[in-house]
């Protein structure tokens, strides 16, 4: 019986109608981003203002007018009310009129009060206030991440159609698609990047469901305006760490419109820019044993340094998955990270960069899983059938096979089957060849 955790991470769909697959639903939203960009792309040029646009009269069609003509008042102006102001207005009436406006009614005849009546107190009834129902605000960072679908896979190959892509795998996966891994284990999030008044840029995590506040403001180097898909790394407070997936914007200028290969070479370029960020001062150290006289020192992060892009691989090719990509996510990776420390302790320590001493540490970071992105589809919010997860360990139980396993026997399986048609339609051509000789 499958938990409802477990089930709440299985596929939406199970590939038994291709009307409903994944690779439908992949190729309907691709379709739909490539319309919403031509239909942008037509709006930008404003050629619906130039329609009503007209040359003119000519200086022909000018004599020839009519110059008796009486010239009509121009929309807007005040000319056309000049023929009411030599009317005459009877000021009686205007007096009038303005004390009667003036008396209130009676509250159970509704007629002004007569001079039998006159002493006859006017009560004002007053309108029930309505009560308000408390509305919950939707936060406008909420499911602003582009979320990734579990990749659809037939594990027996028999219930697969015969053809490319039939097996839940995409038909295009070695030339259409983009690869981060390895993606660290972490909890997702938004970095956002302000500026303010005591400190040139600061940054902002939020989380990606429901977009409150994960980590208020802290000092960071990302220019202003800016904003990061990331994952929040597990061990952040020992290593400081914020990976970073993808970018949504930089500095003001939208980037998600862009396609995924050119979003990705953008991120580790504008990332390999910025300075690095130095630690917050040694005072952070914290005790760890106060039992004892020897205490022992640890740093702890309180928010995070070290801006550490995932790394992507454009060539998904299964040479490329065997010798670069699953590899990486099979052991853990291994970061340099800075930590300031006292400079008594007697240890090698670095000023270059960080304006205070500082010791260069090994950070363990854990792989969580592969994610693959269609490479001409841009960023959009929410769910997307155009980014897949797959992750290195089976949701139903490390006893069963994990996607990952299951991603390269499919694709070692067709590899093996393309090569073995290939064979046999060059040994017909050349079967054919020989008997024409």
């Amino acid at each position: 019986m499958v938990s409802r955790k477990t089930g709440y991470k299985l596929p939406p769909t199970t590939i038994t109608d291709k009307l409903i697959s994944q690779e439908a639903r992949r190729n309907k939203a691709l379709e739909e981003q490539k319309r919403r960009r031509a239909q942008r792309y037509e709006s930008t040029r404003n050629l619906d203002s130039f329609a009503d646009l007209t040359l003119g009269l000519s200086d022909h069609e000018d004599d020839v007018e009519d110059e008796d003509a009486t010239p009509l008042p121009c929309h807007g102006s005040v000319a056309q009310y000049a023929s009411m102001l030599s009317q005459p207005v009877d000021a009686t009436s205007i007096a009038t009129h303005a004390e009667s406006s003036t008396i209130p009614l009676h509250p159970e005849t509704n007629e002004p009060p007569s001079e039998n009546n006159s002493s006859v107190p006017i009560i004002r009834q007053k309108k029930p206030k309505k009560k308000r129902r408390g509305k919950s605000k939707v936060n406008k960072w909420a499911d602003k991440c582009m979320y990734a679908e579990l990749l659809e896979m037939v594990s027996d190959t028999s219930e697969a159609w015969g053809s490319a892509g039939a097996d839940g795998l995409p038909a295009d996966l070695e030339s259409g698609w983009v690869a981060l891994a390895p993606v660290p284990q972490g909890k997702r999030c938004l970095a956002v990047a302000q500026s303010a008044a005591d400190c040139p840029s600061h940054a902002t995590l939020r989380s990606r469901l429901l977009g409150k506040v994960l980590l208020n403001r802290f000092p960071s180097v990302l220019p202003p305006h800016t904003i990061l898909d990331c994952v929040l790394d597990s061990n952040w407070k020992e290593n400081g760490v914020l990976h970073v997936l993808d970018v949504i914007k930089w500095k003001g200028q939208d980037v998600n419109d862009c396609e995924s290969a050119f979003r990705f070479w953008w991120r580790d370029t504008r990332l390999g820019e910025l300075p690095p960020t130095a630690p917050p001062p040694s005072h952070m150290l914290k005790s760890n044993d106060t039992t004892t006289t020897t205490t022992t020192t640890t740093y702890t992060f309180p928010y995070p340094t070290t801006l550490l892009p995932v790394p992507y691989h454009v060539d998904t090719t299964l040479p490329s998955l065997l010798t670069h990509i699953v590899p990486s996510l099979r052991l853990p990776r291994s970061v340099g990270i800075a930590t300031p420390i006292a400079p008594s302790q007697g240890m090698d320590v670095d000023f270059t960069g960080f304006g205070q001493a500082v010791q260069m540490k090994e950070a363990i970071i854990e792989p969580d899983g592969l994610l693959l992105y269609v490479k001409a589809a841009s960023y959009e919010s929410g769910t997307s059938p155009l980014s897949s997860w797959i992750p290195i360990v089976s949701y139903d139980g490390p006893e069963n096979e994990s996607p990952l396993d299951l991603l390269l026997r499919r694709r070692v399986t067709y590899n093996g089957i393309e090569g073995s048609r290939e064979e046999q339609e060059v040994d017909v051509e050349m079967e054919s060849l020989q008997s024409g000789l």
